[in-house]
């Protein structure tokens, strides 16, 4: 059985008083009321109501004093002003103050009821917005204990075991076998830094990222992050190309995570590409900020999906060669870069192509240059790499 919704109503006025609890008692809400906003703001502590009618025109405290009071008692509470129709005006400040909406004296039956239905709709779906957002907070808690546990784990259980063959094997293995080795050793340590660079992206808040930012390289990044792209670019005959000037300045944060924030738009880019395609790569430096874009020929995204690309597990459509994911790549590219104190946009059109633009703040020491010029030394990385 549903719960009935709980209504306040605060009025000097006993005749206001009575004739809003005859209409709304037996309505499915529980009614109380008060004389005075003192007397209401101490009602509300006691009856915790979802909604309240307050009057602005009050002996003692005013109803704009009353409105600030049910805030910082509960900030959810639905609020409603009655007034006179002399005073509409101060009706519409109280609600830039927050109230949700007005009731102008004399008001009918259906006219109270009405406003109060929606005023309880409003409460409803405000608490359900609470709950969606703590149920996905909830999530990335156990997304995050999820890949320490089933990644973190076992890759650095991997790791030791590779320690100790390798020392075990020292006097028998020839330098190509040992060479192959370290090369394992040394990606199991990459995807080790990747792992823990989500788990900081997803479980710690932006506010708290960033004690051990170092200065990094933009072209050195960009160039990591295709390199780890560039096998299933060429698998799919997708070129990409790369005109990052070599000398753009540096920008302040974490080389792993960033790195990490670029392969997951590249990847992107070729993922929804179709075979033959292009991916384009490239930075500038605008106001004080490096602008790195991705830009791509493909399949492009809808008007209406623009706004949720960025929402943790939010799937398009699949790629042109039936490719998925798990929804989660955007999402941590997006907590990645605000991180670093940047923003990352997009640009769509269907069939034509889909542009990400990260833009991160030069590095302070590194912020006389120019706003709007970038260096002239570019490089082009060969787009096909090895067949």
């Amino acid at each position: 059985m549903e719960k009935p919704s709980r209504i306040l109503i605060i009025d000097d006025e006993e005749i206001v008083l009575g004739s809003c609890l005859a209409v709304l008692e037996g309505g499915g809400h529980e009614v109380a009321t008060a004389p005075d906003g003192t007397a209401g703001l101490r009602k509300a502590r006691e009856f915790a109501p979802d909604l309240v009618l307050v009057d602005l025109m009050m002996p003692g405290l005013s109803g704009f004093e009353v409105l600030e009071g049910l805030c910082g008692i509960d900030p959810t509470i639905v609020t409603i002003v009655i007034t006179g129709y002399s005073t509409v005006e101060s009706a519409v400040e109280a609600m830039k103050r927050g109230a949700f909406d007005f009731l102008p004296k004399p008001f009918t039956p259906d006219e109270l009821r009405l406003i109060v239905r929606r005023g309880v709709e409003r409460r409803r779906l405000v608490l359900e917005a609470i709950t969606l957002r703590r149920e996905k907070e909830m999530l990335q808690r156990n997304f995050a204990a999820i890949i320490s546990h089933e990644l973190r784990s076992p890759l650095s259980a991997v790791q030791q075991n590779l320690f100790v063959l390798t020392a075990e094997l020292e006097a028998v293995l020839d330098e190509s076998q040992k060479g192959r080795l370290e090369r394992l050793k040394t990606r199991i340590g990459d995807l080790l830094k990747m792992i823990q660079g989500w788990l900081r992206a997803v479980s710690v808040s932006e506010g708290t990222i960033g004690g051990d930012f170092t200065v990094v390289s933009v072209p050195a990044a960009v160039a990591n992050a295709i390199e780890s792209v560039q096998p299933h670019a060429t698998r799919k005959d997708i070129a990409i190309t790369d005109s990052t000037p070599a000398s753009l300045p540096p920008v302040l944060g974490d080389e792993t995570i960033l790195t990490e924030a670029l392969i997951n738009l590249i990847g992107n880019a070729v993922k929804y590409t179709h075979a033959g395609g292009k991916v384009a790569v490239g930075a500038v430096v605008e106001a004080g900020q490096v602008a790195v874009s991705v830009a791509d020929t493909g399949i492009g995204i809808a008007a209406e999906d623009v706004s949720s690309v960025f929402d943790a597990f939010y799937r398009g459509k699949l790629g042109p060669d039936a490719e998925a994911g798990c929804g989660l790549g955007l999402a941590l590219t997006r907590r990645i870069i605000e991180a670093h104190h940047g923003t990352i946009s997009v640009e769509s059109e269907i069939g034509r192509g889909t542009t990400f633009t990260v833009r991160l703040p030069v590095h302070a020491a590194e912020s006389t240059s120019p706003p709007g010029e970038a260096p002239a030394a570019t490089s082009t990385r060969d787009p096909g790499g090895p067949r």
